[in-house]
């Protein structure tokens, strides 16, 4: 399962948790605009805004978790799984496939609001990736100014502001919104007395106004707790500042190997966590075996070739020795 988020000082930074039992050998890829996307109904897309992001790369293709384009938009997709409904090409239609969605956002679009003229005019389908199933998800799609929820469920495809900018995984996100309902008595500050008049009770320790925030490994429970951690959040808004912030937001959904145990007997943990600088293209990362923040900047990169840059992810851990 995972979490997404947005968080937003001078710029705006965007990013995503991803827990699993397994990882696919991703890697952060940039895509330079030249590289030719393929798309299996709309043709051919030669030319187009550069990103950057965490991808699985097949037959050469990055088939992104989440990624940023050149522009500034930002998109993350997240499993859906039971809810999140495909179908076949209809006419009339953009018919895009679920793994072709992030090129054809990032390659076109600069804002969510060209972003939501897009998708009133789309169809998700169901059409596989060669040797690979189709994925459930949904999105979490952000710029410096909104942030939106996409999800296509079997009555149609649905565009929802997204004012929390954060999201989990089940159930549906009008659903998730409406589990903040029961926590609206959540405070950074500390609680008053309401329980019975003339009963004693004290604040006896620090941190009791967020008493009651879940703290479970539950998706919803991780929705809960990632918007409050977000929509209360406080840092400079220096790189340094607002990016070690954002790790610390994401930070209160973290797996750890060992808690979360599956059917199969593996264990789900966190295995990399994300953040991008979107204004500036810079992707940081960590991952669950070297927690040190890594980096690459996309315009480090040749923006106007036609090659992906791939750069493998530094998996063991790096620690800085003292003397």
């Amino acid at each position: 399962m995972c979490t997404a988020a947005a968080y937003k000082t001078k710029d705006l930074y965007f990013g995503r948790t991803l827990d699993y039992e397994c990882s696919y050998g991703e890697e952060v890829v940039v895509t330079p605009r030249n590289y030719p996307f393929h798309f299996l109904e709309m043709g051919d897309m030669d030319s187009h805004y550069a990103m950057i992001g965490m991808a699985h790369v097949a037959q050469g293709c990055p088939l992104y978790y989440d990624a940023v384009n050149e522009k500034g938009l930002a998109i993350a997709g997240l499993n859906f799984v039971g809810n999140a409904h495909y179908n076949k090409p209809v006419e009339g239609r953009e018919n895009v496939a679920v793994f072709e969605l992030i090129w054809w956002l990032l390659g076109s679009c600069a804002t969510v609001k060209e972003c939501r003229e897009k998708l009133a005019k789309i169809n998700l389908t169901d059409t596989t990736f060669v040797g690979l199933p189709t994925a459930q998800l949904h999105w979490m799609i952000a710029d410096k100014d909104e942030t939106i929820t996409l999800e296509s469920v079997k009555d149609g495809i649905h565009v929802y502001d997204n004012p929390v900018r954060v999201l989990a995984n089940n159930p549906t996100f009008p659903e998730q919104m409406f589990a903040l309902n029961n926590y609206m008595h959540l405070s950074v500050k500390p609680p008053q007395n309401l329980f019975a008049k003339g009963l004693p009770l004290t604040v006896y320790s620090r941190g009791m106004g967020a008493l009651g925030l879940p703290g479970d490994l539950s998706s919803q429970s991780r929705f809960v707790r990632a918007a409050f951690v977000n929509m209360n959040s406080v840092s400079g808004d220096s790189e340094n500042e607002s990016m070690g912030q954002f790790f610390h937001i994401l930070g209160a959904v973290d797996q750890q190997n060992g808690c979360c145990e599956l059917e199969s007997g593996e264990y789900e943990k966190t295995i990399y966590t994300s953040c991008c600088n979107t204004a500036r293209g810079i992707y940081y990362y960590n991952t669950y075996n070297n927690r040190q923040i890594s980096a690459v900047d996309m315009h480090r990169a040749d923006l106007d070739g036609k090659e992906l840059c791939r750069y493998p992810l530094i998996l063991e851990e790096q620690i800085r020795w003292q003397n």
